[in-house]
């Protein structure tokens, strides 16, 4: 049984899912892996495997795939969504690879799963930003997924 601050086995597994579509999306802009074979290279060694010595969570398989395959297929009106929601002289390209990649799979999950409240979906990757960067950069995924679900989920 869960306490109110602890959030339940399925929420755990979402994040880690979340949290790995992220990684996953980072491995293929650097090493432009195929779909197929960066899905089957994390489900078999990386989803809810231990690696040097850290036991990484178990991630919710299907919900991982369609956070990664999805960003992939509508990887160009994701983009553009994005890029409508920076500043002046901003582009994609300006921005940390890590960064973009968290950008898109909260961009991704705000347009495609609607079975996620928005709300739950802009915390999850504020979450995932702070793994990544201190409170200045996930104020700014904050600020720009709140934009992006405003458009997409009016």
């Amino acid at each position: 049984m869960n306490t109110p601050n602890q959030p339940s086995a399925r929420s755990r597994a979402r994040s880690a899912a979340r949290l790995a579509a992220v990684q996953a999306l980072y491995q293929r802009h650097m090493e432009k892996t195929p779909t197929a074979k960066l899905l089957n290279e994390f489900h078999q060694h990386r989803l809810g495997a231990e690696i040097e010595d850290d036991q990484y969570e178990e991630a919710e398989v299907p919900f991982f795939d369609d956070i990664v395959a999805g960003v992939i297929a509508r990887l160009d009106e994701v983009d553009a969504v994005l890029t409508e929601k920076l500043a002046d002289g901003w582009t994609l390209a300006r921005l940390d690879k890590t960064m973009l990649q968290i950008l898109r799979c909260g961009t991704y999950e705000l347009m495609a799963r609607v079975d996620v409240p928005k709300a739950s979906a802009i915390s999850e990757y504020v979450d995932v930003a702070h793994a990544f960067f201190d409170a200045r950069e996930a104020k700014f995924v904050n600020g720009i997924l709140d934009a992006v679900a405003r458009q997409v989920r009016p």
